[in-house]
């Protein structure tokens, strides 16, 4: 259910750890026999080791790096879902990348969550090197930093608080059904 046949994904999902990046785009792939990419994986692969190993080992400038050149190839590249790691959209080339996938007809879908139900879909371990500590507070902070440029970036906001996957994806779905409605009407 894309909403154009323009190259490039057929929707972007961000959001915060815990938002359900990779789940609902596993959803979606699905529903709409398409391919998943997940860029934290792509970083991964290209690495040769995790993400933690990636910050510990080479720091977060070398990681963020790795991200973007990760971001920057699946915009071109891939025909499908993509998933962005949390903190993606940091990286003020992927926001541009990213900004100019939307204006040529992209949909960048912004999973938002609340602490209280990131919480236990995290999990705050030591996979996630961003939330070492003290992994709420520090969640908390990432958010309060972030929110203004996922809102900024995102063509449709889904609150995946009480939703399970699916659920979302048809959200999502009903979402791109609207936009869908307003381009035909706006071009009449």
């Amino acid at each position: 259910m894309p909403l154009s046949d323009r190259p490039g994904p057929r929707i972007v999902l961000i959001g915060p750890p815990g938002a359900g990046k990779t789940t609902v785009g596993g959803a979606l792939a699905e529903r709409w026999q398409l391919a998943l990419r997940d860029t934290d994986s792509d970083v991964k692969a290209v690495a040769g080791k995790a993400i933690a190993e990636i910050f510990v080992d080479d720091g977060e400038p070398h990681f963020r790096a790795l991200e973007h050149e990760a971001v920057s190839a699946a915009l071109q590249q891939h025909d499908g879902v993509l998933a962005l790691g949390g903190g993606a959209i940091l990286d003020e080339r992927t926001q541009g990348a990213l900004a100019a996938y939307a204006e040529n007809g992209g949909v960048i879908v912004f999973l938002d969550v609340t602490l209280t139900h990131a919480a236990p879909r995290v999990g705050f371990n030591q996979s996630r090197p961003l939330l070492l500590g003290n992994p709420r507070a520090q969640w908390q902070a990432l958010m309060e930093a972030r929110r203004p440029v996922y809102e900024r970036l995102a063509t449709i906001t889904v609150l995946t608080d009480h939703l399970r996957p699916a659920d979302v994806a048809e959200h999502i779905e009903t979402e791109l059904a609207a936009l869908r409605q307003a381009a035909v009407e706006d071009e009449a």
